[in-house]
């Protein structure tokens, strides 16, 4: 054993060596210093029939397309518990292929669940050039089928996606990420559509989402792990990552996080020769002594909408200015953890999911902001830097030195504090002209009622205002904000309008969704853009009798009128009854339009509908 170990270690010297080689221009990225880790140990070498890509290219290279999906193939031929399947098509007609590790071989979800273990759910390439997960996933199923570790199966099912954004992945290049060590061909963040997967979960834009949600519903899995790789700042931790906290809509899941899960998979990591630590922002990338920023994900993002819909979900953020065969390796620890963890302690977050399942609130926060009054403190291991300023350009900068150096004490101000709240209705009512909605609803697996007859009830009704609209497309999507005004109104609803309760295990999805004042809600991603457009309007050889009808016989609309537009013509308009109609060219003289178009909004001819958020809440 001990010579075996010897070996390994030799071999992995060599490895490090090579690898700290990799990046196309070293003089771009700080200085590193060379890594050794006991994780090394799980490298095979040549006399391993089952070596992966990573590993034959002295973990400098991660296999394409081709070569990734014809050694999960021959893996899944070559062992009973192992099974593949598609889960949809990307745009340019790549499988998107899963592979289902179970003990009993199971092939369907109804096959998996009733073995009734928990299972994971291991998601890699979201971000195509972010592909740790893949390499670390392949070494560690070929562990469980070939190397001893087949009881990681015993008491955990498993679920993994190798390659998600498949399109984006074979845009290879190693020009793609500068600011990340390797692999030497890393893939591209965005799909063929030019869509970041990782904005998509709460709109649900693109073939690949849709499928990974059908998916999700139909396997119904544990826990979630949706890895990535970050940049940004320097720092010692190669393995960061994140989870939504306690104050926001999962508390007992992120409790289980928090207190049982966290601690073990630190331990791992540390015994293993990697740092895991919290997934953090500095408030100013000039001064890393200001601290921290300690986020909470709204649905557009993985983390976020698993903390909506109460699907354990986290982020990991492995840092991209560790070599790549450190990335990989401290993946392969975190995921070998957390499914040993699962093994001995799922039942407890099954209970904690069930937990947050069950609760019923009255009012949702649907944003926090940083809570600057209640800092948290820790001793952040960073790493030394000096503010500069270039010489050519003028421009200052952070120059990174690559020593470790301890913040000790650093404060963190997490994003918790409620910064819009709103009150739970029983249902929402989407009409039924709104086929995209109501088809991305049903994708998400929310639960709802279709009115076979018109309905006459009395409604919340939000009427925009102060709206704005985004200055360019983002993700596709010409996005809208907005105030609104509430009334209670009755409305008859027509057949094939779809009720939505709120009293269902996806309700806290569905206020995210249908509330326009969410951050990611249906309306903000510009898919009610429509209630904005008037299609009708009037003339002005018409409005100019109307305004006379209307100010001559309306005392409070006509008070209004004077409140709105000043005191400066109201001598004019105190004569306006003993005038001709055509006098009004006066009283409109300045600001006309303005004046008008008021009128013309008070009168029986305006477009009732416009402005009018079409969502209709019962309260």
């Amino acid at each position: 054993m001990k010579s075996k170990l010897l070996i390994l270690s030799v071999l992995s010297l060599s490895f490090v060596m090579q690898t700290n080689t990799v990046q196309a221009d070293p003089t771009l990225l700080p200085p590193i210093k060379q890594w050794q880790g006991k994780s090394l140990e799980l490298v095979k070498d040549k006399s391993d029939k089952w070596q992966t890509q990573f590993e034959k290219s002295n973990m400098l290279s991660t296999p394409n397309y081709d070569q990734s999906i014809k050694y999960i193939k021959a893996l899944a031929k070559s062992d009973k518990q192992f099974n593949l399947t598609s889960i949809g098509k990307s745009p340019q007609n790549r499988d998107i292929w899963m592979l289902i590790a179970s003990k009993d071989g199971a092939k369907t979800p109804e096959q998996l669940q009733k073995n009734k273990k928990p299972t994971l759910f291991i998601q890699a390439g979201i971000h195509a050039g972010e592909i740790d997960g893949k390499d670390a996933g392949f070494m560690l199923l070929r562990d469980i089928s070939k190397n001893g570790k087949g009881h990681l199966l015993d008491k955990v099912n498993l679920l993994f996606i190798p390659i998600f954004n498949v399109d984006g992945h074979e845009r290879s290049s190693p020009h793609n990420r500068v600011n990340q060590r390797g692999p030497k061909n890393m893939g591209w963040r965005t799909t063929a559509q030019n869509i970041n997967l990782n904005r998509d979960f709460a709109k649900a834009d693109t073939p690949e989402m849709q499928a990974l949600i059908s998916t999700i519903n139909k396997w119904q899995p544990t826990l979630y792990l949706d890895i990535h790789v970050t940049d940004g700042e320097d720092y010692q931790y190669d393995i960061t990552y994140g989870y939504n906290g306690e104050h926001a809509y999962s508390p007992n899941i992120s409790q289980w996080l928090d207190t049982e899960l966290t601690p073990v998979i630190n331990s791992e990591l540390k015994k293993n020769g990697h740092l895991g630590g919290p997934l953090t922002f500095g408030i100013d990338n000039k001064d890393f002594g200001k601290g921290l920023f300690g986020w909470t994900a709204s649905p557009r993002y993985s983390n976020g909408w698993g903390d909506a819909r109460h699907l354990p979900t986290i982020l990991i953020e492995n840092h991209s200015l560790k070599p790549y065969f450190q990335r990989v390796l401290g993946t392969y620890v975190f995921l070998e953890t957390v499914i040993n963890k699962l093994a001995t302690d799922g039942d407890a977050l099954i209970a904690a999911t069930e937990q947050d399942i069950k609760q019923k609130h009255k009012t949702l926060p649907l944003a926090w902001s940083a809570d600057t009054e209640n800092p948290e403190y820790m001793d952040f291991q960073g790493m030394e830097y000096q503010q500069a300023t270039d010489k050519l350009t003028g421009i200052k900068y952070v120059k990174w030195t690559g020593k470790p150096k301890t913040y000790n004490k650093l404060p963190i101000f997490w994003a918790r504090k409620p910064s819009v709240e709103v009150q739970v209705p029983e249902f929402y009512y989407v009409p039924p002209q709104h086929l995209d909605v109501i088809e991305r609803l049903t994708n998400q697996g929310i639960q709802y009622k279709t009115l076979k007859h018109p309905l006459k009830l009395q409604v919340t009704e939000l009427t925009a205002k102060d709206y704005s609209f985004g200055k360019v497309p983002f993700e596709g999507h010409l996005t809208a904000d907005a105030k609104f005004d509430t009334n209670k109104v009755t409305k008859t609803l027509p057949a094939g309008t779809i009720k939505i309760s709120t009293k269902q295990n996806l309700g806290t999805l569905v206020v995210t969704l249908l509330d326009p004042r969410a951050p990611d809600s249906y309306f903000k991603w510009g898919f009610f853009n429509q209630m904005f457009q008037q299609t009708e309007y009037i003339e002005s050889y018409a409005m100019i009798p109307l305004a006379h009808k209307m100010l001559n016989s309306d005392a409070k609309l006509k008070q209004a009128f004077f409140d709105k537009f000043g005191e400066a013509k109201s001598k004019q308009v105190t004569e306006v009854e003993s005038k001709k109609a055509g006098s009004l060219e006066e009283l409109f003289a300045e600001g006309s339009d303005d004046k008008m178009k008021w009128l013309y909004q008070r009168s029986v001819y305006y477009d009732n509908q416009h402005l009018k958020y079409p969502v209709l809440f019962e309260m």
